[in-house]
Formats: structure tokens, sequence, C-alpha cells
């Protein structure tokens, strides 16, 4: 049986790195024993190293169930460029291309098989995995099992069953970049693990810079516009909401000289296929984009995502703009809001669910779920707190997270005095309990947030005096002269804090947090930031600087490499194209931007110190070694 030593032969061997990363070990070591295990782990982190490393380990086949069709063919070059040998079977492949994927994975000869999950239930695949030894069934993305996470996919709850019938259980293990203890919870029991070893590492991604900017439309494509052209030679993803907004900008940006491509779900494949090939082999500088783009993305040297609008959960946000810097080189995560996107999110949960299968009371389950996701997006735009400790609080993370960059912690915005609109809200909660007494579960029954606003405001419905006697609350009224939409910002806003819950169920009620007590103490203080800040010139914010933070912090803009550095890095990345134009395949699977600053630092000049390069493992070494040390020796020369 292989041991962890085995382990950190094979990094070295096939990826060139001297260590694993945080987190990595302890999932390695469980499924070289046999165990089940879920890896929680943020993008960058090196989740696919998880299962790879066990695929060349274990006797037997590795079954990768991953989403991501259009980046398989991708996945499995960088494997083989690696020396580990795979296949995918998709629905981009002909019957006969299929079989014979199937025929080379039962060869023997064969790692790993990437299939999508849809594939788990056809007859053509049953019977393959009925005939041959499936050592590991590794499942990326594994929150799309889940009602609660961002990318639901029903097909996936077909796994379990996928399992089930199998002559006998390979070991399961199960990874996703986002998740929260509920979604963790869904994976466990939805997909059947089995007392698995669970690492959650540190959702905090220190190299990343988040920066929120509250907007007009028009003034949001001032901004990027700017942005991106005091940026051509920088690869960036702009997400947008609608598939017209996302053309139109994308005309504006190449009208303007900038290498940009358009991607969304109503485009004929072919021209997204393209899109995404283009950006990824850097022939396109800038990829806008719905989020029909992106889900594992394996492109490391994408310096800025920016969100022309503001998505519809915590988790979609962080896993789009987790795109960013995953060589673990300085990016930027911008976000562009207004109150529009709020009014667009809102409409479309209302809309409905699109799985049939669903009865009404369930589809406004669903509803709800999202409508508390939208409240969490809502509050990272509104919160005074850091930004990166907002989200790894939101992930479950109890401990501080010291800023690494981000527009709050750096800029001098203007707050907004609401303790006294927060404690009337927390008492009009404790009124209504009173009022409604208890439900059938035995817990006070409570009200939505809109209809708590209208008590606050004395509303003159005629259900205010009809029903409850709502109207004899001692809380009504009281915020009389307050604006609904500011009334309606503090629940938010206390909800996201932890003041305030929502219930969960048909429909969604509002009831006290686990901080709501804090609310009647003397000295309970609530501000909310002054959310207006225009778009500045040249891509500048109204506070900190046009690429970053101010004040002597870290930049977000990546460190160039100085003098003669600089040249050698110029001279490997032509190299690196070339070489990638040579193979048909994306720059970054022959080495990543991180590999080419190694080279610079490092300057090898023969196969023993080019193997110290980071990255660079004995197969890559023989593939490219006697393309790239010549480059360096001339230029050491």
């Amino acid at each position: 049986m292989a041991d962890m030593n085995d382990a950190r032969a094979a990094l070295k061997h096939y990826f060139g790195y001297d260590g694993f990363r945080p987190g990595q070990e302890p999932l390695i070591e469980a499924i070289l024993q046999g165990r089940d295990a879920l890896g929680v782990m943020p993008t960058g982190a090196g989740k696919s190293i998880c299962y790879q490393i066990p695929a060349v380990l274990l006797g037997g086949l590795t079954v990768v169930v991953s989403p991501l069709v259009s980046l398989m063919a991708d996945q499995v070059a960088g494997l083989e460029d690696n020396g580990i040998h795979a296949v995918y079977v998709n629905s981009t492949q002909s019957l006969e291309e299929q079989s014979a994927a199937l025929a080379e994975a039962a060869s023997g000869r064969c790692d790993a098989v990437y299939v999508a999950p849809e594939r788990l239930g056809t007859q053509q695949f049953t019977n393959f995995a009925a005939r041959n030894r499936i050592a590991l069934l590794a499942i990326d993305e594994a929150h799309c099992v889940s009602q609660w996470g961002q990318d639901f996919r029903p097909a996936y709850l077909g796994i379990g069953d996928f399992i089930a019938g199998l002559p006998y259980r390979p070991v399961i293990a199960a990874f996703t970049a986002t998740a929260t203890e509920r979604v963790r919870h869904d994976i466990v029991n939805l997909v059947g693990l089995r007392n698995p070893q669970v690492s959650v590492t540190g959702f905090d991604r220190t190299n990343l810079y988040f920066d929120v900017i509250k907007a007009t439309p028009t003034a949001k494509r001032q901004w990027i516009e700017r942005y991106v052209t005091a940026r051509p030679d920088e690869s960036g993803i702009i997400y947008c909401a609608t598939r017209k907004e996302t053309e139109a900008l994308a005309d504006d940006l190449r009208g303007r000289g900038i290498a940009a491509v358009c991607y969304h779900a109503g485009l004929p494949a072919d021209e997204r296929s393209r899109a995404q090939r283009d950006f990824v082999n850097d022939d396109a500088h800038v990829v806008v984009a719905t989020n029909a783009f992106g889900m594992g993305i394996d492109k490391s040297n994408v310096r800025y995502v920016v969100h022309h609008n503001m998505p519809d959960s915590i988790e979609a946000y962080y896993q789009e703009a987790g795109r960013a810097g995953r060589d673990g080189e300085p990016a930027r995560c911008t976000l562009l809001w207004s109150d529009g996107d709020i009014t667009t999110r809102r409409r479309f949960i209302e809309m409905g669910s699109d799985n049939e299968r669903l009865s009404a009371d369930e589809a406004e389950i669903i509803r709800n779920r999202r409508r508390v996701l939208l409240d969490g997006m809502i509050g990272y735009c509104r919160t005074t707190d850091c930004l990166h400790r907002y989200i790894t609080s939101y992930f479950g993370e109890t401990d501080d997270t010291p800023c690494s960059g981000c527009s709050n912690c750096d800029s001098e915005f203007e707050t907004v005095d609401v303790t006294k609109i927060a404690v009337a809200v927390s008492r009009c909660v404790h009124d209504v309990q009173v009022l409604l007494g208890l439900g059938e579960n035995g817990r006070p029954r409570n009200l939505g947030a809109g209809k708590l606003t209208q008590i606050l405001r004395g509303s003159d419905a005629q259900e205010m005096h009809d029903w409850r006697h709502l109207d004899s609350a001692p809380t009504y009224g009281s915020l009389r002269d307050v604006p609904a939409a500011r009334i309606r910002d503090v629940i938010s806003q206390m909800t996201s804090d932890g003041y305030l819950a929502v219930e969960d169920g048909k429909y969604q009620t509002i009831t006290f947090g686990t901080r709501a007590a804090q609310t009647v103490r003397n000295d309970f203080h609530m501000v909310i930031k002054q959310v207006e800040r225009p778009a500045g010139r040249d891509g500048e914010s109204s506070y900190g600087g046009s690429s970053g933070p101010s004040r002597g912090t870290r930049s977000a803009v990546p460190e160039e490499l100085s003098g003669t550095d600089a040249e050698l890095f110029d001279r490997l990345r032509e190299l690196r194209t070339e070489i990638a134009r040579e193979i048909g395949k994306p720059p970054y699977i022959v080495f990543s931007d991180k590999s080419l600053r190694s080279m610079c630092e490092l300057k090898p000049t023969d196969d023993d110190e080019f193997l110290e390069v980071n990255g660079v493992g004995q197969h890559k070494l023989e593939l490219y070694g006697d393309r790239f040390l010549p480059v360096i020796r001339d230029f050491l020369a």
C-alpha cells in the first residue's frame, strides 16, 4: 500500500513541487488508506492534486466527476504534460471517440478518466464501470449536489445511485472551493460519504485585493473601460448579469483596441469554444461573460476579475472572483453594484425555480433560500468591516482574519449611524413574536422584512388593523419618518451581522440571531456604510488608488521583475507562447507564470538545476528542458 513518502515522491516527480500545500496531506493520506474524504479548499489551493496523486499510486482507475465539459480536454492535456495518462468522455465526442476513450481507460495504461455527472447514468458508462475496477471516485465541484449551493445541478443527485450500483464500493472523495457548513452537510449525506476525512482549509486568499464600488450603470461602464485600457497586457474577466450587457461591453472594449471576447450560454457552441480558447491561449486578454463562463477554469495568470453587477450569493461571488490570481501572485477583485442590481436579483428569484420536479411549496422554500443567500451578498456590499473578514466569517471561520488588502480597510468612506433604527427593528421582532405567539413547532412566530418595515413605518394597510392587531405593537409607527429602503438596508445588515436571522420555510421570516442580545445593551452601536462612491478618473474609485490600496499597503498590481530579470521573463514568455502554438495547448499548460518567475530567479543552466524550478517535474524537463535551458544560458552569456 502506498504511503505519504510515495505521495511526496510522486509530487516531485510528476509536478515538480517540493512539498504539499496546507490541507492536501490529510486528504491524500486518508484516500491512500482507503477512507472517504471531503476537501473544502479555496480556488488555487490545489484541490486537484488531492486526487491526481492517489490516481498514480492506487491500483485501479480513478474516475473524476466534473461538470466542466468545456475544460476536460485542457485538464487531461495538463495531466498528460506532467506524465500522467488520462482520458475524458463527454457529449462533445462522437460515439466512436467515447468508445475509444473508454477502451483506453480499460486497458490498464490509464490512470484517470474524466466524466460529466450526466454520463454516469448512461448504459455505456454503467457497463464500463461494472467491468473495470474503480479504485477512487473523485467528485469535483461537489457543492453542485446541494440546493443550498450556488450551482445546483440535479444530475449530481444521481451520483449516490451510481455508487450503489457498482460491484464494490471505491473510495469516494469530494472537493469544492466554496461550501458553508450546511452545504458540507448536504455533500456528505447526498453523496453518501462514510466517516470522511474532512479538511477545510482557510478560505482567505491573501493575494487578492477586494474592492466594492457603488455606481450607476453609465459610471460602471466608464470605470471598466478606463481600468482595462490602462492594463492592455493583463488577463482579466468581467462578469455581467445579462447576455445583452456582455455583448455591448465586449463591443465597447474592442472599439477601444482591447483584445476582448464575449461568452454567454446563448452563443453557438463553436463561438463559446473559440472565445474560451482565445482567452486561455492569451490571444484575447479580456473575456466579458455571464456566470456561464469559468467554473473551474485553470488559467493561472488572471490579474483581475470585475463584476459589472452584483452576483446572487457570496458563494457565487467568491468562486468567480477566485479565478483571479490562481498562480499566487497579487490580483484584484472589484465589485461594481447599484440598487438596480438588487432589484434585478430579487426579480430573478421571484421568477421561480426551473426544476419541474419541485412542488409549489418546495419551490417557495428554494426561493426563500435564495433570498437568504442574496441578503448575504447585499451585506458584503454595505458592510464597513474588512471584506476579507466578511467572506471568511460567512464561511464559518471564527478567527479574526488580518486584512491583506481591501477597499474598506484602505478607504476613508463615510458611515451612517443607524443605532436607533437597529434597536427599533430588534424591539419590533420581539413585539411581533408576542402578538403572534408560538407556532406548531413550539417556536415564536414572526414576519418577513417587508411586514416588519410596514409596522415600523405605521402602515395604514388594512391587514395591520385586522390581522392580530399589528397596529397595537409598541413599535408601530416608531420609524414613521425613516425611508422604507433605509429600514430594509438595516434589516439586511443586521441579518448579515448576526443580530437577526432568517427562518427557513415556505415563507421567509425574520427572527433573532446569535448576537441579538447585544442590541439591548447600553453600549450597542451600529453604523452602515455611506455607499455612494462614484468612479473617478483613469480607473480610480473615489477612494484609494487606481490600481488598489493606498497608505503604503501592498499594491494590487503584480510586482514586476526588475532589470534584466524582466527581460529574461519576456523572452521565456515568448518561448512559452511559441511552444504552446506548436503543440496546440494553452500556454499555462506548458508552464505557469510562477514557474517562469522561478526560472528568472534561479537561472538554471543544466537539468538538475532546472528540476529545482517550481513546477518542473521529470516529464516537463524531458519535454521542454532543451528549449528553455539554451535561452537562459544565452541570456546569461
